[in-house]
């Protein structure tokens, strides 16, 4: 019987994530329609193409929607691992196997003593919130590999460098899952990780990193922070317009730039805040590099000049991982998370229309969803900073060492951290 009741909550976990991931199947093969636009396009259109252009050697080194680092080459080309099928139909396998992966994680890090579930059930509930656009789009394979470097974590520096050096050659943002890094170690494989990449691409194939040039010239997306300035400029007579732009919609007209502009600084100001925590942070436990991962890509996302939906698979994603410690001070933002990805879906794809024509239902959702990222990031950036920088009462605590990865207080040496 004891057995039994211990086995029920990962039952409901597992039937909950297989009834949900069916339902994604049958929305991305088209068997039931989504509402909204097709977000299935992109794979059959957009990638197919780079598909064909780097099946030759190349990359697509004139199309300016090529906005990707080198090693994105792996994922648009994936589906090749799987010739019995069309390309978008792989896709959707691959998608759905690396969801399954990032299931597998979280359960194997969530179920050991001390741990919590938690983790896998943000995981579980936090995908199909974002409904079919988590399966026509990559992000989710970059979040898995994202996933498996923050598990490895502490126990495992190098390897965690190494997978962290990878996905960030793969989109770039996991280079701040090295925010909370503690270890030397992780810091030099990531870097040699990327290095030796990078540099085998450059020999290889030509054009790889003309991304840079394309993402530098890219303005300010509807969906951003920054567009909702615009979107209410809008209903005050402002002449500017909605166009794809650089393969994403974006707002172009006067002062367009100075909203981006805007963006660049606070993304900068993100940037100075975290090394300042780095350089202060006093306390650093087992569940902290998680929490500062997280912290960070909250951050940088809510000052992107562009927060595309998909966006949030990278937050589910990290908060699935900060859930599976006990310790975690992520609940909240977390939750927030949640809630975000609930009304990104609404925002796009179910009624995008209403936020390119900035409609009063349009602006409302883009001003929820915003509104709850930017809430999580900054109670975020609190948590982490009272947990780790603040000094709590009676007890003092000395400067993090470089190598340690728990809690050091005065009178420990060096020594007695785990090496």
């Amino acid at each position: 019987m004891e057995i039994t009741e211990a086995r029920r909550p990962l039952t409901w976990l597992l039937a909950t994530w297989g009834v949900t991931r069916l339902v994604l199947l049958l929305f991305v093969f088209r068997v039931f329609l989504f509402p909204g636009p097709d977000v299935t396009t992109d794979v059959s259109s957009i990638y197919q193409g780079w598909y064909e252009v780097l099946r030759t050697g190349s990359f697509p080194q004139a199309d300016v929607t090529w906005q990707y680092p080198p090693a994105a080459a792996l994922a648009i080309l994936s589906p090749a691992l799987l010739p019995f099928l069309d390309y978008a139909q792989a896709f959707f396998v691959l998608a759905f196997l690396a969801d399954l992966a990032v299931l597998v994680l979280l359960l194997n890090a969530g179920l050991r003593p001390r741990r919590s579930p938690r983790g896998a059930w943000m995981w579980v509930a936090g995908v199909p919130l974002l409904g079919p656009t988590v399966y026509a789009r990559y992000d989710v394979m970059v979040t898995a590999v994202a996933v498996a470097a923050l598990l490895a974590g502490v126990r495992h520096p190098r390897v965690m460098g190494a997978l962290t050096g990878f996905a960030a050659l793969l989109k770039v943002w996991p280079v701040l899952l090295l925010a909370g890094a503690v270890r030397r170690r992780a810091w030099g494989a990531a870097a040699v990780t990327g290095a030796a990449l990078s540099a085998l691409f450059a020999l290889l194939m030509p054009g790889a990193f003309a991304f840079l040039t394309f993402q530098r010239d890219r303005g300010t997306e509807v969906e951003s922070l920054g567009a909702l300035v615009l979107h209410v400029a809008r209903q005050f007579g402002w002449q500017g317009r909605v166009l794809l732009n650089y393969g994403s919609v974006e707002f172009l007209g006067p002062y367009v730039s100075v909203v981006s502009d805007g963006a660049l600084l606070l993304t900068a100001v993100a940037f100075g805040w975290l090394l300042l925590w780095r350089l202060t942070a006093r306390r650093i436990a087992a569940h902290t590099p998680a929490d500062a991962a997280f912290t960070a890509v909250l951050l940088f996302t809510v000052t992107s000049r562009v927060i595309s939906p998909q966006y949030l698979v990278w937050l589910v994603g990290l908060a699935a991982v900060c859930l599976c410690s006990r310790a975690t001070r992520m609940t909240g933002p977390a939750a927030l998370v949640l809630a975000a990805s609930s009304v990104t879906v609404l925002e796009f794809p179910v009624y995008f229309a209403d936020v390119v024509d900035s409609t009063p239902l349009g602006m409302a959702l883009l001003f929820a969803r915003n509104g709850l990222l930017l809430t999580a990031a900054l109670a975020a950036a609190v948590l982490l900073w009272r947990s780790t920088v603040q000094e709590p009462a009676g007890e003092r605590v000395r400067p993090l060492e470089p190598d340690a990865d728990q809690p050091t207080r005065t009178g420990e040496t060096a020594a007695s951290a785990p090496s």
